[in-house]
């Protein structure tokens, strides 16, 4: 499994917009594309010195290839209808292999 990260940074004056667009156009887009079997949007408690507020959002993929195909067959087309915020965010992006993954309900739990 692998996750797609994009890390931005928007400024305040357009938040509110930005955000309803991303969970109301871009995020399910992405999804629509097939290539991503979810989506999780955080925002960054750090505050930036260069004001603004940041967000993490994460698409979880099947396979580094899965992800290859996205970068060719939707990336440029769906980072175009970003233009509507042009000049008013920062933005990049990583890749991320999950190596293992725990949760708190998957635990043994020690006897007394």
């Amino acid at each position: 499994m692998h996750i797609y990260n994009v890390t931005i940074n928007i400024e305040e004056d357009i938040h509110d917009r930005w955000l309803q667009w991303m969970r109301e156009e871009h995020i399910p887009e992405m999804l629509a594309t097939g290539k991503f079997s979810n989506a999780k949007m955080c925002r960054v408690l750090v505050e930036e010195e260069m004001g603004g507020l940041t967000y993490s959002i994460q698409y979880t993929t099947d396979s580094k290839e899965t992800l290859e195909k996205y970068y060719t067959e939707d990336a440029a087309r769906l980072r175009a209808q970003s233009k509507l915020f042009e000049g008013k965010f920062v933005a990049f992006r990583t890749e991320l292999e999950i190596i293992s993954e725990q949760s708190f309900s998957a635990m043994p739990f020690a006897k007394d």
